[in-house]
């Protein structure tokens, strides 16, 4: 994060930023889970648990970190892939 979006997030009540942080603790729940039971997802599911767009997923290659996790491109289906976090 820039010192902008910094600024902007502190500026937030303080409520609004433990909303956010409960959306946060959820998104991570939701990929440790993905990760601990060894589930493959979509690249849009991934880009919808990331906020980004599906493409940004795709172009990122065959293996990336995202936060505690590997991402592995496990293959092809179709204009998707699937993946695994590790």
């Amino acid at each position: 994060m820039n010192d902008t979006t910094n600024e902007l997030l502190e500026n937030l009540p303080r409520e609004q930023r433990v909303g956010q942080l409960r959306n946060l603790i959820e998104t991570l729940h939701i990929a440790d889970e993905v990760a601990s039971k060894g589930y493959l997802i979509t690249s849009s599911e991934l880009a919808d648990l990331m906020d980004i767009n599906a493409s940004a997923v795709t172009s990122r290659g065959d293996h990336w970190v995202w936060r505690n996790w590997v991402v592995s491109r496990v293959r092809r289906e179709g204009n998707q892939s699937a993946i695994r976090f590790c």
